[in-house]
């Protein structure tokens, strides 16, 4: 059935390529020009061109040159204000939108100082954006100034401390409004869906982006695959830099931490480039188990260049190249950093690390068609190459809740073509679009047994397995052995423990997509409607085709300056990239489907694409030009919703997919915009993630299995979150400021923390509950060792667990902790009142002098950053099915110099 399926493709990709109309996500910028003149008509020279906007924090100053011509290149879409100051001149006003790579001209004609007459704009109408789609824009200037928490990931710790909707999780993970990982990223235009935590991938450095639209709302034609949230980044240009300008930087702080790097902009009116250049060592490079710091090292270096080169004022070109690595061990926990052989003789700690090296090339060829038409055409590709690496000793890789050790060296390269055409007039904006992509996966996965009970051929009188023998013929009665009914023949010769070998296996595949779209925003008076189409055809080890219409509609009442919004989308959810051949063919594998069965049974299911209707209703508002306050209500359902599972606490990480979710909550955000030095803003929502049985593909899945079909809260879900972000300017020394966070969590749903319950169907924890010698009802904590007792936090009868003493079993009503939330007794439901992590606040703050030493050109700058000021003891997760146990990060102090030219 496939070859003439692929033919199709193939001939309708010549189609697309011959018809040649449009992109996954054209362009991210706009340019925009204009001449200034005086009430004769006549050119002026020199005028100050400010483009603002108050919202996003976006500022460029330019000036005229001898012909009065004014350029600004490379600017995010957005409405922004033109300021124009000239001396004998009055100051003049103008708004100006930028929503299309289509060349805007704006000419303004200044008054003589001796007039009364200016053009201004209405008090408060450019803070809000008739638009109907949900979105936060975030610019250089609020990145540069921002706590991050993150130094190794700091994009995904920029977007979740920025946008609404957005959870944090532990290494560089967030989950975008209820989801996990259904996360894309728009670079100037390039799609890519994967995953770009950094336990999976390398992310575009920080120093790289100019801005961020991160899209919340129900996403427009243009985006498709992974579109729970969208975030479309414009990255630095050099264009229009006749003078270099650029930074160099180094810090030095906690954990050791040493950061250094530098970039240059330069270029002039038809060429650019932007380079920047970066390095991270740290002893804290991912979130660990424990609260100490324990195996936890980690370096990176970044390369990213821009280069725009243009060919004549209607054809230019313009290229994104990336190379990043980075090393790091997995972090320890205490039951890691001792570990002994089925002999009790010592062979660890535990040291597993990682490489992953990725390596971009993102070409685009503009050409502008006429005043009103312009058009694109681009490739890219991608390259993601991870390299896991076990103990030097395998037997050191034995854990509480792993039994293997594994090597992995997995590829995903994603190579494509797009190509856009956008037609601007009149009431239209148009964009018509195509894309083709292709994902190369190559999985290598090297595995063996090295705990001696996982599997072992005999069992003594107690029923416990016992060592020294691989045969169960061997386990004679006359000895008071009996053989293992669980043992399985084909662990034998792979487990290490017994004199085996470790095992390889390979997989690969290549998924194809090809996407088209089109789409019109339609702006009449007071409104504007968003109306799209968009198909999707994905072949990879499923095939799928959909149709997906997008519509919005937003109607701005501008006595009030109220924009009031609604839309809808339908979209295609497809399946995780990340071992996916794995996830859909490793129960194939005789000895994969043994290992896996070792956790549940193992059944070989291929992933449907799935679909979503989501719809978004609400409304931003302004209050004078000093606040403006943007809220979205947000209903999401999808059949074959997918998620994540993990091999114990191996690295193996494979996609799985449920029968369908429902995901409601809102998002809200106010914004304060820059008054007398002072800005703010405050992000807040609550995201539900209810998930329905039974889990019908991926491994371990039991497709037809008659199973509960009622919902239950994964691990995406937290009831609230916010964060209040605080910028000070000193009025009397614009370059010393002062910079706040306060982050709110909630807390995710922790579905393994122990809890009473012996009533209800839908619940989680029946198999702790027990009956105590005294009758009363109690919790058996067998399962658990002594030390993730402690991670958990747990104090039972006011004792509190350590990694070396703790708790088989507690009386249900003496079971407390201040790290996990454990339901009262009997209370527990899994989509009602399920377990969570307890909530914490964490409080960031920066402090900076941008200009030590008053200098005009050359300016010196300081900082100290310090992330967690009061040390909260807190959790990310614990024994999460995808990740594990991992804590936020200790109170961490960064003191950081820099030299600007």
């Amino acid at each position: 059935m496939r070859r003439p399926i692929l033919t199709r493709f193939s001939l309708f990709l010549v189609s697309v390529a011959l018809l040649v109309t449009g992109a996954l996500a054209q362009g991210t910028s706009g340019n925009l020009t204009g001449v200034i003149t005086d009430p004769t008509g006549a050119v002026i020279p020199d005028v100050v061109v400010q483009l603002l906007n108050p919202v996003s924090g976006y500022e460029r100053t330019t000036k005229t040159d001898a012909t009065g011509t004014y350029h600004f290149y490379n600017i995010p879409y957005n409405p922004y204000r033109i300021v124009l100051k000239k001396s004998g001149f009055n100051a003049s006003t103008r708004a100006v939108d930028i929503t299309s790579g289509v060349p805007v001209t704006v000419s303004i004609q200044l008054s003589l100082e001796t007039s009364s007459t200016s053009v201004t704009v209405e008090t408060g109408s450019d803070l809000v954006e008739n638009d109907p789609t949900a979105h936060t824009d975030i610019d250089r200037n609020v990145i540069n100034r921002l706590p991050l928490e993150s130094q190794s990931s700091s994009l995904s710790s920029l977007v979740t401390l920025s946008s609404p909707g957005v959870a944090a999780d532990s290494n560089g993970l967030f989950h975008g409004l209820g989801d996990h990982a259904q996360n894309s990223f728009s670079l100037d235009g390039q799609p890519i869906t994967d995953q770009q935590s950094k336990v999976f991938s390398n992310q575009i450095p920080n120093e790289a982006i100019q801005s961020l639209t991160v899209i919340s709302g129900a996403p427009t034609a243009e985006f498709g695959d992974k579109t729970s949230l969208v975030i479309v980044a414009t990255t630095r240009s050099g264009q229009g830099f006749a003078t270099p300008h650029g930074s160099l930087y180094t810090s030095y702080g906690t954990f050791g931490s040493t950061n250094g790097g530098g970039d240059l902009s330069y270029g002039g009116a038809k060429w650019g480039n932007f380079l920047a250049v970066s390095g991270l060592n740290t002893g804290r490079f991912l979130d660990g188990p424990e609260f100490t710091v324990i195996h936890s090292k980690g370096n990176q270096q970044n390369i990213f260049d821009r280069v725009d080169y243009s060919f004549s004022d209607a054809s230019s070109i313009h290229t994104n190249l990336q190379y990043t690595r980075s090393w790091f061990q997995t972090p320890n926990s205490f039951d890691t950093s001792a570990v002994s052989d089925q002999f009790g003789n010592p062979v660890g700690p535990t040291d597993q690390r990682s490489k992953i090296e990725t390596f971009n090339i993102a070409p685009t060829y503009t050409h502008v068609v006429n005043k009103n038409t312009i058009f694109n055409f681009g490739g890219f590709v991608r390259r993601d190459a991870f390299n896991y690496f076990p103990s030097n000793n395998p037997l050191a890789d034995l854990g509480p809740i792993q039994s293997e050790t594994v090597a992995q060296n997995r590829t995903l390269t994603n190579a494509g073509l797009r190509t856009d055409l956008s037609y601007v007039k009149g009431i239209h904006n148009v964009k018509f679009g195509a894309v083709y992509e292709q994902t190369y996966l190559r999985e290598n996965n090297r595995i063996a047994v090295v705990d001696p009970v996982l599997n072992s051929p005999c069992l003594d009188a107690n029923g416990d397995p016992i060592n020294g023998f691989t045969d169960p013929a061997h386990c004679t009665s006359l000895l008071g052995y009996q053989p293992n009914t669980g043992f399985n023949p084909i662990l034998l010769p792979y487990d290490l423990t017994r004199g085996g070998s470790i095992y390889g296996w390979h997989g690969q595949t290549a998924v194809k997509q090809l996407a088209l779209y089109g789409q019109d925003q339609i702006v009449a008076g007071n409104w504007v409607f968003n109306v799209g189409i968009r198909g999707d055809l994905y072949n990879g080890l499923s095939i799928a085709r959909q149709a997906q219409p997008r519509v919005g509609v937003s109607y701005t009442i501008k006595q009030t300056n109220t924009v009031l919004r609604v839309s809808y989308a339908r979209t295609m959810e497809t399946p995780f990239n990340e071992n996916l051949v794995l996830s859909v063919k490793g129960c194939l594998d005789p000895v994969l489907q043994a290992v896996f069965e070792t956790l549940g049974p193992c059944v070989s299911a291929p992933f449907n694409p799935g679909f979503r209707n989501e719809g978004h209703a609400g409304l931003q508002q302004a209050f004078g030009r000093h606040l403006v306050f943007s809220g979205d209500y947000i209903w999401k359902y999808t059949h074959n919703a997918y998620d994540f599972s993990v091999l114990g606490a191996t690295p193996i990480t494979f996609p799985i997919e449920w029968h369908n979710s429902k995901i409601p909550g809102f998002a809200l955000r106010v914004s304060v915009p820059e008054t007398h030095g002072v800005s703010a803003f405050v992000v807040m929502s609550s995201v539900a993630a209810r998930f329905f049985n039974p889990q019908i593909g991926g491994v371990g899945a039991t497709p037809g299995t008659v199973g509960s079909t009622l919902p239950f809260r994964i691990d995406h879900d937290e009831k609230f979150n916010q964060t209040t972000h605080l910028q000070y300017t000193l009025p009397f020394r614009k370059s010393t400021w002062f910079g706040f966070n306060w982050r709110y969590d909630g807390g995710l749903v922790a579905g393994a923390v122990p809890c009473y319950n012996t009533i209800g169907a839908n619940t989680g924890c029946g198999p702790t509950s027990i009956t105590l010698t005294n009758g009363q009802p109690g919790i058996d904590l067998s399962g658990l060792t002594y030390d993730q007792q402690f991670q958990a936090g747990l104090i039972c009868d006011g004792v509190r667990a350590t990694p070396t003493s703790g708790f088989t079993q507690c009386d249900a009503n003496g079971l407390t902790s201040n790290l996990v939330k454990i339901p009262a007794p009997n209370t527990e439901d899994e989509d009602h009142n399920p377990p969570r992590v307890q909530p914490r606040s964490l409080f960031d703050i920066a402090i900076g002098e941008d200009n030590l030493l008053h200098g005009d050109r050359y300016k010196v700058g300081l900082r100290l950053t310090a992330t967690n000021i009061t040390n909260k003891y807190a959790l990310y997760n614990f024994l999460s099915t995808f990740s594990g146990t991992h804590y936020v990060s200790p109170r961490a102090f960064t003191g950081q110099v820099s030299f600007n030219f």
